[in-house]
């Protein structure tokens, strides 16, 4: 029964780390922890050794001998296993960052980064080595390893009480252990992890992070938020050390009987030593012997239970425990069928219901749509409408809840997703913008320099750079981009990705950084080069939408309207009368140029 909780602990866990991330290093650091730990012991039976034979008159040189060997290891094992310490810390972070790498990419669909559920293991598990929450652990694992050092060398001691009488070390031993059970409310390894703590260190990263990352800076000082930012992230940290404190301060009570049974347990055995001495039973070298023992095995009281100990075992434990879970949240449905051609004729979506983890609200509610293959659809709604959803879906970041996406009849579920997904390329409203060359940025799979500067030319991004300039200023030679123009590198990067045969273009927001001209003149040439392909385009305004072949209008994730521009006027129904609102804002003859926010 007790084996399973040992094996549930934290500390289990981060042990059970150190031979995955190098089993040469972390054999040797506990190979140097129990020879450091048994030390003191035999130093204490070296010093009775050595005075017996002082009081024998026997020959000092082998006595001598021992003493000097364990006090000069006692000495430099020290060293040494600081250094062995910091290597494995290293090789352990570097290890749990891969397996938290791994974890987070590995998984085909995108639940697993979204879902609530892992928030709190995510923040920790990316963080613990930075320094935020505590030193890194190249240089915790030293005060790890002094407290482990100090729980065996207490153990050591007290095991050598055994040759005065059997009762002794278990008495003194059991009096030292007991500080553990009557100091349980200090227990950093269950109290300072609690959700409430690790909400707060989530709070404290949050604050931390608006202060010194570039994203918020313009808003922090336009909006005079720079000293709000600064008390806002000292009385988030203030709180999460607050509750830190709180779960691990000795309670007055505890500490007084641990007190009185520690005190009780060497009044005892002192005494029992002092009438043997005096009795004679007891010889000066053996008194000093199992004095020193005695004084040894108070090590016990707080070896292995230090903070550095469960700084280092959350995050293990959270990475662990994200490898298991995230492989399960973040899984879509593994088809076979080979997705090469598709769409020939048709995407159509059947009663389709969605709902992110962690959630009730259905996001899609019995969704209806066809979109023939080859042409081109805009969709348009209110935020929240599902609009990017639907792009996830089609992704296969994510299946559906309920009903089915058809591609030429057969359910997207059964193609196999890579297979899928190299027929599919997509611009986001959140693209990826790698710190590599600009030839990286529009091919990162690889393309001839033929194809990437076609596409290029065609998303209007021609002259931006050279191929091989790194689009970053961090490095030497690199350049950055403006916000329109990193947009028209992804708007690159889907055209690229269409001429190596993808058959779907799925585009949100793909022009909202670029001016009203330049976008109207870069769709006219986006829906060009994909005319042979299926689009969805996914934007708010209308100089974009109207060009479609078709629109669609979602509202409470339903299709309630569909048709091209002029059919949906004629409608006269909701799209009419977002198009009316927005054009009375900015006059009938900009209308093309116009952002559709009425509804936002």
């Amino acid at each position: 029964m007790w084996l399973p909780r040992l094996r549930a602990r934290q500390e289990w866990k981060f042990f059970s780390v150190l031979p995955r991330a190098d089993r040469t290093l972390a054999l040797a650091w506990w190979t140097i922890l129990v020879a450091r730990g048994l030390l003191p012991a035999a130093f204490a039976i070296a010093m009775g050794l050595l005075v017996g034979a002082v009081q024998a008159g026997a020959p000092l040189g082998v006595p001598l001998a021992v003493t000097g060997v364990v006090f000069l290891l006692l000495q430099t094992l020290t060293p040494i296993h600081q250094a062995v310490s910091s290597n494995l810390g290293s090789r352990t972070a570097a290890w749990l960052y891969d397996e938290l790498t791994e974890s987070c990419v590995a998984p085909e669909g995108m639940a697993h980064l979204e879902n609530p559920r892992h928030a709190n293991d995510l923040t920790m598990a990316r963080d613990f080595d930075l320094g935020i929450s505590g030193p890194p652990l190249n240089i915790s694992m030293d005060f790890i390893a002094s407290g482990l050092v100090e729980f065996v060398a207490g153990l050591g001691s007290a095991a050598v009480l055994f040759a005065y009488t059997w009762w002794a070390p278990l008495v003194l031993a059991g009096a030292w252990l007991a500080t553990h059970w009557l100091l349980r409310e200090s227990g950093v390894w269950r109290d300072r992890n609690t959700q409430q703590v690790q909400n707060a260190q989530r709070h404290a990263d949050y604050s931390f992070r608006m202060a010194v990352d570039p994203p918020a800076a313009k808003e922090l000082r336009l909006f005079g938020l720079s000293r709000w930012t600064i008390e806002r992230f000292r009385e988030q940290r203030r709180n999460l050390h607050d509750l830190r404190w709180a779960a691990t301060r000795l309670r007055q009570r505890p500490v007084l009987s641990s007190v009185v049974v520690v005190l009780g347990a060497n009044v005892l055995l002192f005494a029992s030593m002092a009438n043997a001495a005096v009795g004679g039973e007891l010889g000066l070298d053996r008194m000093v012997m199992f004095a020193s023992a005695a004084i040894g095995t108070s090590m016990i009281a707080f070896g292995g239970l230090s903070w550095a100990l469960d700084g280092a075992a959350a995050p293990a434990a959270s990475v662990l425990r994200l490898r298991a879970d995230m492989s399960v949240t973040g899984t879509v449905a593994k088809g076979e069928r080979g997705a090469d051609g598709m769409p020939a004729r048709e995407i159509r979506f059947e009663n389709v219901t969605f709902a992110y983890p962690g959630t009730r609200h259905r996001v899609l509610k019995g969704l209806d749509l066809t979109v023939p293959a080859g042409s081109s659809l805009a969709i348009v709604g209110q935020n929240g409408a599902g609009k990017t959803t639907l792009a996830k879906l089609l992704c296969r970041l994510y299946d559906p809840t309920e009903g089915r996406i058809l591609i030429d009849g057969i359910d997207l579920t059964a193609l196999e997703v890579e297979g899928w997904r190299n027929r599919v390329t997509a611009v986001f409203q959140d693209f990826i913008r790698f710190e590599l060359s600009l030839r990286d940025n529009v091919a990162p799979g690889g393309a001839p320099d033929a194809l990437i500067e076609a596409a290029l030319q065609e998303a209007g991004a021609e002259r931006l750079a050279d191929l091989g300039t790194i689009l970053s200023k961090a490095y030497r030679g690199g350049t950055d981009l403006s916000g329109g123009q990193w947009q028209r590198i992804a708007l690159a990067r889907a055209l690229c990705a269409v001429k190596q045969g993808a058959g779907l273009v799925l585009l949100d927001e793909p022009t909202a950084q670029l001016d009203i001209r330049g976008e109207a003149a870069i769709f006219e040439r986006v829906l060009a080069a994909t005319r042979a392909v299926t689009t969805i385009l996914i934007s708010h305004r209308f100089s974009t939408v109207r060009k479609a072949d078709r629109i669609c209008v979602l509202e409470h994730g339903r299709v309630i309207e569909l048709g091209t521009h002029d059919e949906l006027m004629a409608l006269q129904g909701r799209y009419h009368t977002m198009f009316r609102l927005q054009a009375s804002r900015f006059g009938a003859e900009e209308d093309e140029g116009m952002e559709f926010d009425v509804l936002d």
